[in-house]
């Protein structure tokens, strides 16, 4: 469905009770509202649904509050979690005087990349196939006030607990530290919620591959097939968005945060990336590590701004806390 004609079809022959407007805030989370379908028509999807960026930490002051949400019709999705039945798509943000895309919208972000990819005549795609790791977990507690700060984790198949005393008995199947990279069930306890997030992508539409434990207690990872920057973006909302309603549902809670406990492996997002030119990939060459020009190039981009491009993608301290040798 690219087409505005296509969303409001759908929506009318399949009953669709709301649409759902979704958008990335400037920390990468998600944000939504929902549209009662009756209300959805041609101008909406097409020129966009006004709203209050002042209320969104990052955009815009009260005395420029007013911006606009631009529906992207090729995104759309059932949402799978819903009571009531629901298409999402993935917005633009833009200036509502103008039209132009925001500079502080992530979204807006990576089609002016792709766009400026293009005109550059070095390459006509580019691919990105993250690995995004997570952690589940059965109790998470935390405190940050005048009297006390805390936190504290808890799952019942974590290596800790192997002495544990629960109501059910302990059967003691349990990866030791650092144990957890691809044993099989009962070591492995997430195989069930692990191949019901997956199936449910696929359900939504979205290329996925596999799932397995990860090296760290209560880790896991599920596998993106690679696509274009804006769409993978997309997808990779759609994966954090399965995963926690997905444990939610199972009385957990995952967390992409990169090192929520001690002692053992953290997590990371490793982004496999190659641009293309008339079907050609440009980073195949003979140079060193049997890469081309462009490629070394393209590293050394990264290696250039990497302060810059932290602030963004690592912003927090904890994301650094992975950095110990021994754990990856």
């Amino acid at each position: 469905m690219s087409s505005s004609a296509d969303i409001l079809k759908k929506i009318k022959d399949e009953e669709i009770e709301y649409l759902d407007l979704r958008f990335t805030d400037p920390r990468g989370k998600l944000q939504h509202v929902s549209i009662l379908g009756d209300g959805v028509d041609e101008d909406l999807l097409d020129d966009g649904w006004m709203f209050d960026g002042s209320s969104i930490a990052g955009w815009k002051s009260i005395d420029q509050s007013d911006m606009k949400l631009v529906p992207d019709c090729s995104s759309s999705y059932v949402d799978p979690f819903y009571a009531e039945k629901t298409l999402c798509i993935h917005c633009n943000v833009a200036e509502p005087d103008t039209g132009e895309l925001y500079n502080r919208d992530p979204r807006s972000t990576a089609v002016k990349a792709e766009s400026y990819l293009k005109s550059s005549g070095i390459g006509d795609k580019s691919y990105f196939g993250p690995e995004a790791e997570f952690f589940l977990f059965d109790d998470v507690r935390f405190s940050n006030t005048m009297n006390k700060v805390s936190y504290e984790v808890d799952a019942i198949d974590a290596s800790w607990n192997t002495d544990a005393d629960l109501e059910m008995g302990n059967m003691g199947h349990r990866p030791g530290v650092k144990g957890g990279y691809f044993p099989v069930n009962p070591v492995d306890a997430g195989q069930d919620i692990r191949s019901e997030m997956l199936s449910t992508m696929k359900r939504m539409g979205m290329a996925v591959d596999k799932h397995h434990h990860e090296v760290a207690s209560n880790q896991h990872e599920l596998g993106l097939i690679f696509s274009s920057l804006t769409k993978q973006a997309d997808e990779l909302q759609k994966y954090k968005y399965v995963i926690h309603n997905v444990a939610h549902a199972y009385g957990k809670s995952a967390t992409f945060m990169p090192k929520p406990i001690a002692g053992d492996n953290g997590t990371g997002m490793h982004v496999n990336m190659s641009i293309w030119k008339d079907g050609n990939p440009l980073f195949a060459g003979n140079k060193y590590a049997d890469l081309s020009d462009e490629a070394l190039y393209f590293i050394g981009g990264i290696l250039k701004h990497a302060k810059a491009l932290n602030a963004i993608t690592n912003p927090a301290t904890n994301s650094y806390k992975r950095l110990i040798p021994g754990f990856e």
